[in-house]
Parts: C-alpha cells; structure tokens; sequence
C-alpha cells in the first residue's frame, strides 16, 4: 500500500517539474504590454511548467512585479524599475525623480533589487555626466541589494570604470555586455568581483551577431573556457520579450511569456555541455545566494 501510494503520488507532479531540474530566471519582465495575454495565473503556470523556482521580476510600471509576487510570495522577487511605459528606456537617466522614486521603493521591502537600466550609446550621458546613475549605485550599496545595467554599443571601459568607482555595489551586468565578445567580459570579472553576468537573450533570436553558441546548440569554446573560469559568476534569464524585431508595439501584445519554454530549452541546452557542477551553478545557485534566497529555496 505505501509503495503504492509513493508511485501514485509521484505520478501527480507535473511532468515538466520532473523531467527537468530546478532553475532561476534571473531576468524576467512583466510589461503592460504583456497583461493582455499573459494574466498573473498564467505567468506563474509557465514558471511552474519549466520548473523555474526563484523568479527575478521587472515591472513595467513596477507595481506590476508586485502582482505577481502576490501569487507566489517566495519564488517571486520584484526588483524596483524606474521605467513606467516604453520610451522610459532612454529618458530615466535624466529625470530628477528616478532616484527618489528608487529610494521609497527600496524603503518600502517590497522590492529587493534595481533594474534594468539601460545605459545605450546615443541615448544615455557619459560616465562622468551620468549623475542619476551613480547615485543610483551608491543607493543599490547602502541597501545592500543588486542593480541590473544594460550596456549596449560601448567598450568593456565604461563597465570597468563603473564597477571600479562602485566597488561596494553588487552589479548585474544584462547579458554580459550585449555585442561584447568573451575576452571583453573577461577583462571586466577579473577586475570587479562585484559584476555577476546575466546571460538573458544570449540566444539565437536576439543577440545573434556574438551567440553563445553554434547554430545547432554547440557551446563556443571562448564562451565555455569563460564559464569555467567564473563559475559562480554568471546566470541565466530568459529575458522573455517577444517579438524581438520591435519592442513595445502599440498594435500588437508582448507575448514573451508564451516563449518562455523556447529560450529555457535554448539555456538548457548548453548548459547541459558543462560539468553537471558549474551547470548547477550558474542555472541556479548563484543567483541564489546573490539574492540572498538560500535557505527558502533549493537547487537539487
């Protein structure tokens, strides 16, 4: 009878939470172009299908990672973004609020982290010029939570430059740098063990021109020998925005949460190429004890 009973049991989990092991999207958005189509219940049905058990959320506007940690109080951890409607992406480094804003955020506990900034030539200051930015960091480092920046069409300089002038603040470098190739991302870690990198949208539908990968899923060597060298320092996200040929449409819905499946099947399968340890690692545990969730969350 309990043997039966153990099978019966066994059978009632979902299949995708068997036949997959745990994992943490460190980089998830909900938008409110994705409300239409994707309802709170169903976010987190689709976290539940790819077994993802902690859940890094932006909102845009940020109340909108409070939805969905309403429904999933642990797995969900909201972290503040300035951003209230698409073209905030490259008018939040000039508006005086920001900062405020970010700061009655952090003060209310309801948000454990800052992100994602985009800091995108053409659009965004210099360093040097960059004041909302900075004050930024030095905030992430007096609250003691992490800050996820974007860089895009820059040199590793401006990232060095940044993590150096910071050292107490703990950066998330989006995507690793975006166009960077591994040598750039290289000389970045070895300089700033405070950047942890997120490979969100290192998949073969975004940042194509510098994939992680073959066309068909063979991990590059320069990005694997870069892997192995950091291996508690990067993790993995799905970045779920789909269509990806243009953001933020006003005639059609987000629905990056029904492609969520498709960029974890992409992750796992590179990251079934390293040693089952590392795999562990960077698909789970370091993005776990960056956000402090190691005792209410497990990765075997």
């Amino acid at each position: 009878m309990r043997r039966f009973m153990l099978i019966s049991c066994l059978l009632c989990v979902p299949i995708g939470l068997r036949a997959q092991p745990p994992v943490v999207d460190m980089h998830l958005h909900y938008k409110w172009t994705q409300q239409d189509v994707t309802s709170p219940a169903d976010a987190i049905a689709v976290l539940d299908e790819e077994n993802v058990v902690l859940g890094v959320v932006i909102g845009t506007p940020a109340e909108l990672a409070l939805a969905l940690q309403s429904r999933a109080p642990d797995r969900i951890v909201p972290i503040f973004s300035p951003y209230r409607e698409g073209g905030d992406w490259h008018r939040w480094a000039y508006d005086e609020t920001t900062v405020t804003r970010a700061r009655t955020a952090l003060a209310s506990g309801q948000y454990h982290g800052i992100g994602e900034l985009h800091v995108i030539g053409g659009f965004a200051p210099t360093l040097e010029k960059a004041v909302v930015l900075q004050q930024l960091l030095a905030l992430a480092a007096g609250f003691d939570v992490p800050i996820m920046i974007h860089t895009e069409f820059s040199r590793a300089d401006f990232m060095l430059k940044l993590c150096q002038q910071f050292p107490q603040t703990r950066i998330i470098w989006a995507h690793s740098g975006a166009l960077l190739p591994p040598a750039a991302v290289d000389r970045v870690l070895a300089h700033c063990g405070n950047v942890w990198g997120g490979l969100g949208a290192r998949d073969p539908w975004r940042f194509v021109d510098n994939p992680l990968t073959t066309a068909d899923g063979i991990l590059l060597p320069e990005w694997k020998a870069l892997l192995l060298k950091y291996p508690s320092r990067f993790m993995v996200g799905s970045d779920p925005v789909w269509p990806v040929d243009q953001l933020d449409r006003w005639d059609e819905a987000d629905s990056g949460w029904q492609q969520l499946g498709r960029f974890w099947t992409f992750h796992r399968g590179w990251l079934a190429q390293l040693p089952q340890a590392v795999a562990r690692q960077i698909a789970c545990r370091n993005a776990v004890a960056l956000f402090g969730r190691s005792q209410q969350v497990k990765c075997d």
